[in-house]
């Protein structure tokens, strides 16, 4: 949320829509726009019944357990490196469950497929999000300002993520997916106004020689905060025509990706035949009201209040998850930077940030205080 609340003044620009040829021309073609010679890769997080995927072997977590685990990593920026601090913990107490579910959005999106491969990538979590290399995101400036395509450049953000993202990666995790297990990463649809969930094992699994670059592209896309990072352009086709989508941060739609949206309002559980069901969701920001005196300045009133819209959003969200949970049976366990811990936006990677979140996120799943069984927002 810190790092997103950057990008607040692009929202107040006004600027032409020009209809191009390499887009869709209407909401129906974009609707009915899916990535050639993939098959149901992708749905939406506010999916109905008619549109959820047919295959449901390749979405459904098919594990051989009698329970199920599921990881949902929030968005937050430099808030990340709670969530690596917690992991990090987690592996060193050895209770780590192997998540048969694992979700990412914006900076959650990051640490998702290290998260999904397990305890063996902590070090490369630590390493990108406490090492200073983080800092690096935030100096390559565009021209055009804020009437250009982005205040900053895609390439340090693409970089580190091709440099993380490997084939190997890629292997690793079509490997899981082939034993049930499931990742999926959120992008927003900025043309359709829709979160995009995207069926990252699938993609892995499918031995086309562009899945590693497709595979990049979403998790730049989920994690590029709208006009700090140009939008990442996803070629798509609707009924032979091939066009192009514009995705971006998935933390524009929601904080967290948890469950379809019609799922929330109902009885029917998650996982039906699985008789254990646990949800842990880690959440990369403060659920409790953060006191500091804003400026009485145009642009500091505009961001604090939308710092406080992301904040309500992601107690929505939970709070839809717990009340699912308490239909379903489900355990609901969640973790949150639960102090104020000093920062500043003009600085939002600031390395000595991000080592104090991961050493409060590695301190408290290392007492025993770190889950809480039901949102707390205070």
């Amino acid at each position: 949320m810190r790092a997103l609340i950057a990008l607040i003044p692009i929202a107040f620009i006004l600027s032409a829509c020009t209809q191009t040829l390499d887009r869709a021309v209407s909401a129906k073609e974009a609707e009915n726009a899916s990535v050639a010679g993939y098959g149901e890769i992708r749905s939406y997080l506010d999916v109905r019944p008619d549109e959820a995927p047919r295959n449901t072997l390749d979405w459904a977590p098919a594990t051989k357990r009698n329970r199920l685990d599921a990881l949902m990593i929030s968005g937050g920026g430099a808030g990340g490196a709670f969530s690596v601090g917690v992991l990090s913990a987690w592996s060193a107490k050895k209770s780590r469950p192997q998540f048969d579910v694992v979700t990412g959005v914006s900076t959650g999106a990051l640490i998702a497929p290290f998260a999904f491969l397990g305890s063996a990538y902590d070090d490369t979590l630590i390493h990108l999000y406490t090492s200073g290399i983080a800092e690096d995101l935030v100096r390559s400036k565009r021209a055009g300002g804020l009437f250009g395509q982005s205040l900053l450049r895609a390439d340090p953000l693409r970089r580190m993520i091709e440099r993380s993202i490997t084939p190997a990666i890629l292997q690793q995790v079509a490997a899981e997916h082939r034993k049930g297990r499931r990742l999926l990463i959120l992008t927003t649809n900025l043309d359709t106004q829709r979160a995009v969930v995207w069926n990252m094992g699938v993609i892995a699994n499918s031995g086309r020689p562009d899945a590693l670059r497709l595979f990049q592209d979403v998790m730049v896309a989920s994690s590029s905060i709208p006009g700090v990072y140009p939008a990442v352009m996803i070629e798509v086709e609707s009924q032979g025509r091939h066009f192009k989508e514009m995705h971006s941060d998935g933390g524009s739609a929601s904080p967290v990706l948890t469950i379809p949206q019609f799922l929330l309002t109902s009885s029917t559980r998650l996982a039906a035949k699985r008789q254990s069901v646990d949800f842990y969701v880690i959440t990369n920001n403060a659920l409790m009201p953060e006191y500091v005196i804003t400026p009485d300045k145009t642009l500091s009133v505009i961001t604090r209040a939308y710092s406080i819209f992301v904040k309500s959003q992601t107690q929505s969200a939970l709070t839809a998850l717990y009340n699912y949970s308490k239909l379903t049976n489900a355990r609901f366990h969640l973790a949150s930077i639960d102090v104020q811990v000093p920062y500043s936006m003009r600085d939002p990677f600031n390395t000595n940030y991000m080592r104090a979140v991961f050493n409060l996120g590695y301190a408290e799943l290392s007492a025993g205080t770190l889950w809480r069984n039901r949102p707390v927002f205070r």
